[in-house]
């Protein structure tokens, strides 16, 4: 609806892989360059790996319409299939006629065999490409390791490209597929667009679509595509689906120019009410809701000890006997009784040895001086404090008429 209204000759942001809007970033140029190395070797297998709507189908078919127009070609865009639906399936994109009744294994290899040599013997090239290959099974992987066995003396008749996810890499990795491994001749991992090639990949587009040359740069401002980077992480496909239904805003507001707020408007059209989807958003997400719990579990614990934790109550039970035996006569406030989590009301130098601390004396006695033990007796007239049995006891001290 907008095409008219932008005065464009097609729609700019359409989500199909066309070659013809492929922007060329130093990434997508280094996943091109493998390719076509990968077609021009001896056989073997080419990866080519990236994240979803990051661009390996566009950068595929702008890699068929680079080589050689008579080249065999069996593009492969389902790869969820058994052995030998896949070796019918090349047979189908190659051309080849198979009995319907007996179409085992072997003969469907034969068949394929047959036609590679015949291509080979032309001077021309046969690519296998399987799209989505993450969906291959292990078995589906190793029966397309064999069929790079049908060479030559001097080459292999089959170069096989796979397209898929991040996922692929890791299933290759596997030990059991570890031949197939070794004979990938070129590997690439196409990554998301940075901030700095939005803007190009967006102007790019546009003059694909026809836009005027005055306002390709002025369509969309500033603010609105540092929020369309920041919505997207830079995924092309996100960026096409954000940027479609942005344009379809402005022109129904009849503005001349996309602006940060219609963006953030179209977001919530196209991801629902959060307006942030895309994976990167949703890996801070999570990080963020198994951390929180975590630091606040850490801040609670720390304030819980340093106001003195669970025998808090206790300690200034202890506190109150302490205060309560400094007002016994002959006692000096100045030496006040030495604490180790029991009380000591008297001390003495045979209970310490020469490792009197050095800032306490021994209290002096008029009768004798009585090493004090946790736990120990004292004779009734020298304790005024009577003996308990751990700190839970203070509340029940007798003290003498004296220390009331």
């Amino acid at each position: 609806m907008y095409r008219e209204y932008f005065d464009l000759e097609e729609l700019p942001f359409s989500i199909a892989p066309d070659p013809r809007y492929l922007f060329m970033s130093e990434q997508h140029r280094e996943a091109l360059a493998h390719l076509i190395y990968g077609f021009n070797g001896n056989g073997g297998f080419v990866l080519l790996t990236g994240e979803v709507g990051t661009g390996k189908t566009t950068v595929c078919r702008c890699f068929l319409e680079q080589i050689p127009k008579d080249s065999a070609i069996a593009f492969i865009i389902n790869p969820k299939l058994t052995v030998d639906e896949l070796l019918a399936t090349i047979c189908d994109e190659f051309g080849l006629q198979y009995p319907a009744s007996n179409a085992g294994i072997k003969v469907l290899v034969d068949l394929i065999n047959a036609h590679l040599l015949e291509v080979h013997a032309k001077g021309k090239r046969a690519v296998l490409i399987i799209d989505e290959a993450q969906n291959l099974s292990s078995d589906v992987l190793e029966q397309l390791r064999l069929l790079t066995n049908l060479e030559t003396n001097h080459a292999k008749l089959l170069q096989i490209i796979l397209l898929g996810q991040p996922e692929l890499r890791d299933k290759l990795s596997k030990p059991e597929l570890r031949q197939l491994s070794q004979r990938i001749i070129a590997r690439y991992h196409l990554g998301p667009l940075s901030e700095k090639d939005v803007t190009a990949y967006i102007v790019h587009r546009l003059t694909v679509a026809g836009l005027k040359k005055r306002i390709r740069r002025q369509l969309f401002t500033g603010p609105a595509i540092r929020k369309l980077y920041k919505l997207s992480g830079g995924v092309p496909r996100l960026i096409n689906v954000l940027c479609d239904r942005a344009m379809l805003g402005t022109f129904a507001q009849g503005r001349k120019e996309v602006g940060k707020s219609t963006l953030t408007k179209a977001a919530h059209e196209v991801f629902g009410n959060n307006g942030f989807n895309h994976p990167y958003q949703k890996t801070v997400v999570r990080l963020l809701m198994i951390i929180t719990p975590l630091i606040v579990g850490a801040a609670l614990m720390t304030t819980y000890y340093i106001q003195g934790g669970p025998n808090e109550p206790e300690h200034k039970a202890v506190d109150g006997a302490i205060a309560a035996s400094a007002t016994a006569p002959g006692y000096d406030n100045n030496k006040g009784p030495y604490r180790h989590d029991f009380i000591f009301p008297w001390l003495s130098a045979d209970y310490y040895g020469d490792n009197i601390p050095g800032n306490m004396e021994p209290m002096e006695h008029t009768d004798k001086q009585l090493p004090i033990l946790p736990g120990s007796q004292l004779p009734p007239e020298a304790n005024p404090v009577s003996r308990y049995e751990s700190a839970t006891d203070v509340n029940k001290i007798q003290l003498p008429e004296g220390l009331k």
